[in-house]
């Protein structure tokens, strides 16, 4: 099973990177980057996260500050995106420069189904500085789409009190 995870993983990475070198969508100012999201298996029914804004920044020296990406704020459901599924979070123009850093700032809205019953999920930070992945990555002139993997299996922990608390692990694919 593992062995089939993984080679739909490389077909998906590789499909990726076809649509990415084949893509031309060039700017005078910059380039068009794209951020996807997707999943790996949780044991719950439903891992919903509020994404309400995509920021990203690049060298400390280029710009000085983040830029907000066009987001598509709303809760997704992050276990309908696994196994291939994944879904466009945010698009935006940017310069043609080294990304550093990708910043996810959530909302709200977050929660965890487990056996039919919708428990809250507490997201230390989420909403006030957003949770940051380090990405150290040269945008070119054309087209760059980046997949994020926000791993729930080991996002999700269950506190002493039966509480659930979400600590996020995203991973850049």
């Amino acid at each position: 099973m593992k062995k089939l995870f993984l080679s739909l993983v490389a077909v998906a990475a590789i499909g990726t990177l076809v649509l990415v070198a084949c893509s031309k969508e060039n700017s005078k100012n910059g380039t068009t980057v794209k951020i996807r999201m997707t999943d790996n298996p949780v044991n719950a029914e439903a891992v919903n996260v509020d994404i309400q804004q995509i920021r990203v920044k690049f060298r400390e020296d280029s710009l000085g500050g983040w830029m907000n990406l066009d987001t598509h704020a709303g809760v997704y459901d992050l276990l309908g995106l696994q196994n291939g599924v994944d879904t466009l979070l945010a698009i935006g123009v940017v310069p043609a420069d080294t990304l550093k850093e990708i910043r996810f700032v959530l909302g709200a809205n977050n929660s965890i189904r487990v056996a039919g019953i919708d428990y809250p999920l507490s997201v230390p930070s989420g909403s006030e500085s957003g949770l940051k992945i380090k990405v150290d990555k040269r945008l070119n002139g054309t087209l760059d789409s980046l997949l994020i993997d926000f791993d729930a299996a080991l996002s999700i922990h269950q506190t002493g009190n039966g509480d659930y608390q979400l600590r996020p692990v995203l991973k850049i694919k």
